[in-house]
């Protein structure tokens, strides 16, 4: 059997068949795309590749710089899509069944201070429409610890004002939905964005909560640049990415005694072993603290 373009038919499966997230969709896009790309320039026919063929593109992303979790991303996706080359009968075995992950590199994250924090949420102009929205979403990034994808997915029937929370849906599956309680600040400053600013931007009816002056949906890029341009007038000189505020309400809850396991149920996560980054860092950061202070360190 032969197949005229084995890749559309790869994300024709993963959307009817395996009714995968956009997001997972979107990923082994991106990884297939640069690896037809390289196979193009190297002469290379997918369909017929073998195990040595798949071993040197993993030699060429690591030549390219690519850190160890991206090139074991790429790995992953490439014995998806050749699994289901198999299976479908276009090829006879999966050459990159054998192609073995690097050991991850340990990994590190980026943590707000408290005092950081502070800083950052006190930047926008709550007597300004645009400055009300963007307090609102940063402050409820860093009550709930939800992801940007998820954060910018939340629809006005999501909020329940009554009990103080928010209904979250993850961004891969139904699994991963969860109910998330707020502090009484983000609280108001929700309510006050849903009565002095979203009012004025967007007619009622309108699903979405969080809404960009022409009145749609705010996008992940929208939200990471009203993050960086706020970061960058408190003065926070970090890598600044939405995903540090999910980290640093993960480990600020730590600090203060949360359950690691509660932690896991807020954040979604499937693992515990993905919360578990959290209290690594603040176990790494107790270590430097008594290096800097003990007197014969």
């Amino acid at each position: 059997m032969t197949s005229k373009n084995p890749t559309n038919e790869f994300f024709t499966y993963l959307i009817n068949s395996k009714k995968a997230a956009a997001n997972t969709v979107s990923a082994y896009r991106l990884d297939l795309c640069a690896y037809t790309e390289y196979a193009q320039k190297c002469g290379l026919d997918i369909v017929k590749a073998t195990d040595m063929d798949i071993e040197k593109y993993k030699k060429y992303l690591v030549s390219k710089g690519f850190s160890t979790s991206s090139v074991s991303r790429a790995m992953s996706s490439l014995r998806g899509f050749y699994k289901y080359l198999s299976f479908s009968g276009i090829i006879s075995d999966n050459p990159a069944k054998s192609v073995k992950n690097d050991k991850n590199e340990k990994k590190t994250i980026d943590v707000l201070t408290t005092e950081e924090v502070d800083r950052l949420l006190s930047e926008p102009d709550v007597k300004d429409i645009k400055g009300l929205r963007d307090k609102a979403m940063l402050e409820l990034m860093y009550a709930t610890g939800i992801k940007v994808s998820e954060l910018i997915s939340l629809n006005v029937s999501d909020v329940n004002f009554q009990l103080g929370c928010i209904s979250c849906h993850g961004a891969e599956s139904s699994k991963h939905d969860r109910k998330i309680y707020i502090y009484p600040t983000a609280v108001k400053t929700l309510r006050d964005y849903l009565k002095y600013s979203r009012s004025y931007l967007v007619d009622d009816g309108f699903e979405p909560l969080f809404v960009n002056i022409g009145g749609t949906r705010i996008t992940r890029q929208g939200f990471w640049k009203i993050l960086k341009s706020y970061a960058a007038r408190a003065g926070i000189n970090k890598p600044i990415t939405p995903h540090i505020l999910r980290n640093s309400f993960a480990t600020h809850l730590l600090e203060n005694g949360a359950d690691i396991n509660d932690i896991k149920e807020i954040l979604g996560h499937s693992d515990i072993s993905s919360t578990l980054v959290y209290a690594n860092y603040l176990k790494s950061k107790g270590n430097k603290s008594y290096l800097k202070f003990h007197p014969r360190a």
